[in-house]
C-alpha cells in the first residue's frame, strides 16, 4: 500500500494555473520536459517522489491536497456513482470516466455534487436542500477518512498521558481537571434519563451517565479533550471543507472529534503495530486498548498513514431493516460500503441471528471483485428497562487478495468458492439467483407462461 502509485493530473493542473504558468514554464521550472508534464496532468504517468518534492519545493502548497482533493473523490467514486442503474444504458466504458478526470475535472466535480445531492446517494428530490450528512460523508471520503494532523496531534497526547498514568480513563480525566478545570461526575439515569454526556459549563463538569461502560466514558472524555485541546486542527479543516450550510460543518466537526478521541485511545503507531501482530483480531485488539468493537472496527478504516498504511478496510452498519446508518470506504474504494441496496445473501444481515458472534463470508461482485467481509452486531447503550433496545450490524472488509494476513482468514480458502453477491436487486444482473426480490433497473422483464426459472424474474439479457 505504501508503494501506491499517485495519480493526480488535476491538482498539478490547478495548480499550474493559479502560478499563472504554461506547461512549458512549469515544466522548466521542475526540470523535467513538457511532454512528461502533459502526460502526468492527464493521469497518464503518475507522480514520482522526486516530483513531488520539486512541486512541494517549489509552489508552497501542501502535499496532501493532491490527494484531498480529487474530482469527486477520484475515478473509483465516480464509477460508483455512474453504476447507478439510471445510467445502465449509456454503456460508460472504465477508461472513459478516467478520461474525463483528467481533461475536465471542474465538470466531473460538478457532476459528483449534484449527484450527491440530488441523486440516489443524495438528499432525495430536487429542492428539498442540503443533505447535511450526505456532504459531510463525501467530505470524509476525499479524505480517504484519514486526517494526518489529527493523527499526529492525538498520538502526542496519547504518548504524553500514557507517561502519566497507566489508566487512560483516569489520565484524561485528571488532565480536564487540572489543565482544563473541569471535573467529570457519573450521575445516575434518572438525572440524565434522555442524555449520555452533557458538559455543564457552569458547574465546570462533563456529566456522563452510567449506563456508559469504561469504553464508551474513555472515548466520552476523550471526545471533551479533543474540543478543547485539538480545536485548531478541527477548525482548519472545518475551515478547508467550506460547508455551505451549518449543519454540515457541525455535523463534520463532531466526527472530526470523535476521529481524534479514538485516535487517543488506539494511537496510531502502536495499534498498527498490533493490528498486524495479531493479525487484525478485533476482539484481541478491544482489551489491548479498552475499545468497543465499532470503535475498532471504524478505526481500520483510517490506517492510511504515507509509509504505515494499514489494510484498505471498509465499514459499513445497517440496521435489522436494512438501512444504512454509517459507511466508509476509505481507501478501499469498496462498492459493498457506497451502494445503496445490499444482497440477502451477504452474511451482513445474518449477524443479527448470532448476536455478539463474528460472521465471516468470502464474496464475490458480479465484476469478479472479491471480498473477505466480517460481520457483528453492536448495541448501544442500554436504557431504562422495557425501553428500546437498539441494535445494529456493522460489517467490515478487505478486497480478498489482501485478506491473507487477518487472523479469521486462517482456514479459509481465498481462492476458492466464494458467494455470489449483488449490490441490491435493482443494480444486480444475475439471472439465477433463487433469492431475487425485483428485476434489475433498466433491463426488460420477460414473461412465459410455459417456464418457470429459479427466479421469479426473467428479465432481457446484454
Amino acid at each position: 500500500m505504501a508503494d501506491r502509485k499517485l495519480f493526480a493530473g488535476h491538482a498539478v493542473r490547478r495548480l499550474r494555473r493559479q502560478a499563472g504558468l504554461t506547461q512549458a514554464a512549469m515544466a522548466e521550472a521542475l526540470t523535467i520536459s513538457s511532454s512528461y508534464l502533459n502526460l502526468v496532468e492527464r493521469n497518464q504517468r503518475p507522480l514520482s517522489a522526486a516530483l513531488l518534492v520539486k512541486l512541494a519545493e517549489s509552489y508552497d502548497f501542501d502535499p496532501r491536497t493532491l490527494t484531498a482533493g480529487e474530482p469527486g473523490g477520484g475515478e473509483a467514486a465516480m464509477r460508483r456513482r455512474l453504476a447507478d442503474p439510471i445510467f445502465a444504458d449509456l454503456e460508460i466504458d472504465r477508461n472513459e470516466v478516467g478520461e474525463w478526470l483528467a481533461g475536465a475535472p471542474g465538470g466531473a466535480e460538478a457532476f459528483a455534487r449534484a449527484y450527491d445531492r440530488l441523486g440516489a446517494g443524495g438528499a432525495g428530490e430536487a429542492g428539498e436542500g442540503v443533505d447535511p450528512v450526505g456532504e459531510v460523508r463525501r467530505e470524509i471520503e476525499r479524505w480517504r477518512g484519514h486526517f494526518a494532523d489529527l493523527d499526529g496531534a492525538a498520538e502526542a497526547l496519547a504518548d504524553e498521558l500514557r507517561l502519566g498514568a497507566g489508566d487512560l480513563y483516569g489520565a484524561i480525566a485528571e488532565r480536564l481537571r487540572v489543565k482544563h478545570q473541569l471535573t467529570i461526575r457519573i450521575l445516575p439515569m434518572d438525572v440524565m434519563p434522555d442524555l449520555l454526556r452533557r458538559l455543564d459549563l457552569h458547574a465546570r463538569q462533563l456529566q456522563l451517565s452510567e449506563v456508559l461502560d469504561s469504553a464508551s466514558r474513555t472515548f466520552a472524555a476523550a471526545y471533551q479533550l479533543a474540543q478543547i485541546e485539538a480545536r485548531a486542527e478541527i477548525d482548519a479543516l472545518a475551515k478547508g471543507a467550506a460547508f455551505a450550510d451549518r449543519s454540515s460543518e457541525r455535523l463534520f466537526r463532531r466526527h472530526l472529534a470523535s476521529y481524534f478521541a479514538a485516535a487517543v485511545m488506539m494511537p496510531y503507531a502502536r495499534f498498527l503495530r498490533a493490528c498486524e501482530t495479531t493479525g487484525y483480531d478485533l476482539e484481541l485488539l478491544q482489551r489491548r486498548f479498552g475499545a468497543g468493537f465499532e470503535q475498532v472496527a471504524h478505526r481500520l478504516t483510517t490506517l492510511h498513514r504515507v509509509g504505515a498504511r494499514g489494510l484498505p478496510f471498509f465499514l459499513i452498519r445497517i440496521d435489522r431493516a436494512g438501512q444504512c446508518s454509517k459507511r466508509f470506504s476509505g481507501a478501499s474504494a469498496s462498492p459493498l460500503a457506497e451502494a445503496e441496496g445490499r444482497c440477502p445473501l451477504w452474511r451482513l444481515h445474518h449477524a443479527f441471528d448470532r448476536p455478539g458472534s463474528l460472521a465471516v463470508q468470502l464474496v464475490e461482485l458480479e465484476d469478479g471483485a472479491r471480498w473477505l467481509t466480517i460481520a457483528r452486531t453492536v448495541t448501544p447503550q442500554r436504557r431504562r428497562y422495557g425501553g428500546v433496545l437498539a441494535e445494529f450490524a456493522v460489517g467490515i472488509g478487505v478486497a480478498a487478495e489482501l485478506g491473507g494476513a487477518l487472523a479469521v482468514a486462517r482456514g479459509v480458502d481465498l481462492k476458492g468458492d466464494a458467494t455470489p453477491i449483488g449490490l441490491g436487486c435493482r443494480a444486480c444482473h444475475r439471472t439465477d439467483c433463487p433469492q431475487r426480490s425485483a428485476p434489475p433497473a433498466g433491463r426488460a422483464l420477460l414473461i412465459n407462461e410455459r417456464d418457470r426459472g429459479v427466479s421469479g424474474f426473467t428479465f432481457a439479457g446484454d
